[in-house]
């Protein structure tokens, strides 16, 4: 689709939402998966000088309409007949809701989206000011009920011109899209920035068929979240296993010479017989991993949650640059991201033109530099606020030296060159016994980079160690217990077995060996069931719902210390 014919399509769905009422202010809903009618509805709503209000596809049904009701949508649009089945009542039971329009459903019915546009007569576009409102993007709930971030066109385009200062992107790029533009990461940064570029936007029909999907594009950049490259990592990590002895020697050195390289040009040194090395390898062995990815990709962009640096240092090895980059729905999303130029990788980079990032203690006074704190955000890219929930957006917005701060809730430093570091959530920190202090998530990130580690959830608050549940890569643990002449080959005979629940032990050891002592997991069951958005233990940006999660495993997390 051409920019001219996806324009004409906006012109069609302003008339087509203006002639349902929508105006200056009304908010428009909409529940779909990424696609161009949820692009053409965004930019239609924002011409009337409306609100655009999305939700994700694997959200239960009791969140839908909390956030409509919350959000006061006047007009919902959905992707498919079987949503609509599922909310086409509720005009009858939210107040504000009037209208309920069907992506996928056909012209001839009355809920037809392609019918309203069809039908309306051409509007005006009303032209936003930067103090309108853009959207509003409910947070994950992981803690409580969803938030809605109030954003303006303002806080939007200030990210969008940062990021176009520090990037150089080109009308001839593009991207794969898969991550939900009802994300602030993937609404920002790929759709909006993409878009204002004149860039090339190729829609990813699933995450299971993203390498065929490479090879189709042939994208030139690609934005998304650390599961994804520790999948790569994971993936290629697991092929070699099966290759024959000389490929995977050739792989692992093709390894060694790129990190001998970049130790190389990290002090600001080059070899030419190093070089001439790696582009052997590289010829020989990593150009074939990245047609995997069509063949072009220059840029990997990293957001959402921390990635860890092993498996950033691999994907820079095998010739792909990740930048990883930092922010929250409140910020827009980016506060600071690695660039070209002033990358270092293991941080989160530097703030964005515009943006000022302070390291504060627990009252919200600036900390001495190089000492952790919370990472506190200043700058254009700040939200308005939360919908409807004045007291939490004074629990965040403060004033700083005169200036409106918002508190990330994020632990963090500050290095000497000005890279920033996150080390964990306040929130989820909790306190062992003998009072030291634990992360979680990190720690957990780290553990799954065992190829038998498919999710883990570690717990120990106010507990005298900690200990983990896992669920294995079944996959992978089924192979290997072939190979052990293990009986048990079902998932629920695998997580019975001693030998299998060893095998994980000696993976946890193994992956947590950096860990602080009293870090490391001391006991843990494993399980069958994924944690995910069906059983409501995951966000739909997969972040896991500690609290969820503790609560139906309650039982099992008690008994590790109770069997111990």
């Amino acid at each position: 689709m051409t920019y001219g014919e996806f324009g004409a399509e906006v012109d069609r769905c302003r008339a087509a939402l203006g002639a349902l009422g929508v105006g200056r202010g009304d908010r428009v809903s909409v529940i779909a998966n990424n696609r161009v009618e949820w692009a053409v509805g965004a930019y239609g709503t924002y011409s009337l000088g409306g609100t655009y209000v999305p939700m994700y596809e694997a959200q239960l049904a009791k969140d839908w309409k909390y956030i409509l009701r919350d959000s006061g949508a006047k007009v919902l649009l959905v992707s498919s007949e079987a949503i609509y089945d599922e909310v086409k009542d509720f005009p009858a039971e939210i107040e504000t809701l009037e209208h309920v329009l069907c992506f996928d459903a056909p012209a001839s019915a009355s809920a037809s989206f392609a019918a309203a546009l069809a039908k309306a007569a051409p509007m005006d576009p009303v032209m936003p000011v930067a103090e309108d409102i853009c959207g509003f993007i409910y947070t994950s709930g992981t803690t409580g009920e969803p938030k809605g971030v109030v954003l303006s066109h303002g806080n939007i385009i200030s990210n969008v011109n940062a990021v176009q200062q520090e990037f150089p992107i080109r009308e001839d790029d593009c991207s794969l899209s898969f991550l939900p533009w009802a994300h602030s990461f993937g609404q920002t940064c790929e759709l909006h920035t993409l878009m204002s570029r004149g860039a090339a936007i190729g829609l990813a029909e699933s995450v299971q068929t993203l390498i065929d999907n490479f090879s189709e594009v042939k994208p030139t950049l690609l934005f998304s979240v650390p599961r994804i490259f520790n999948r790569i990592y994971d993936g290629l990590q697991k092929r070699m296993e099966d290759e024959s002895p000389v490929k995977r020697a050739l792989f692992y050195k093709g390894l060694e010479v790129a990190r001998e390289r970049r130790l190389l040009a990290d002090k600001g040194q080059k070899s030419w017989w190093v070089d001439k090395q790696y582009a052997f390898f590289d010829k020989l062995v990593f150009s074939k991993v990245r047609a995997r990815f069509g063949g072009r990709l220059q840029y990997a962009f990293s957001g959402g949650a921390a990635l860890s640096k092993e498996v950033a240092l691999f994907i820079d090895d095998i010739g792909i640059e990740v930048y990883e980059g930092y922010g929250l729905t409140e910020t827009s999303p980016i506060a600071t991201a690695n660039t070209p130029g002033a990358r270092r990788i293991g941080s989160i980079g530097k703030p964005l033109p515009g943006i000022e990032v302070v390291i504060c203690d627990e009252q919200g006074k600036r900390v001495p530099a190089g000492q952790e704190g919370e990472i506190v955000v200043i700058g254009p890219n700040v939200m308005q606020g939360y919908h409807n929930r004045p007291e939490a957006t004074e629990e965040v917005i403060f004033d700083l030296d005169g200036k409106r701060a918002f508190k990330t809730g994020d632990m963090g430093s500050i290095d000497p060159d000005g890279f920033v570091r996150i080390t964990g959530r306040f929130k989820e920190q909790y306190k062992l016994e003998n009072g030291k202090y634990v992360v979680p998530s990190p720690l957990e990130e780290l553990l799954k980079l065992s190829g038998f580690v498919n999710q883990v959830f570690l717990y120990g608050d106010n507990k005298p160690y900690n200990v983990a549940i896992v669920v294995p890569d079944f996959e992978a643990v089924q192979k290997w217990a072939k190979k052990q002449g293990l009986s048990a080959s079902t998932p629920e005979d695998l997580v019975k077995d001693k030998a299998v629940h060893a095998k994980i032990g000696e993976e946890l050891r193994k992956y947590g060996d950096a860990f602080k002592g009293y870090e490391r997991p001391q006991r843990w069951a494993l399980i069958t069931d994924e944690f995910s958005t069906e059983n409501d233990m995951m966000t739909p940006s997969l972040k896991i719902k500690r609290r969820v999660v503790q609560r139906v495993y309650q039982a099992m997390l008690d008994g590790l210390y109770h069997d111990a």
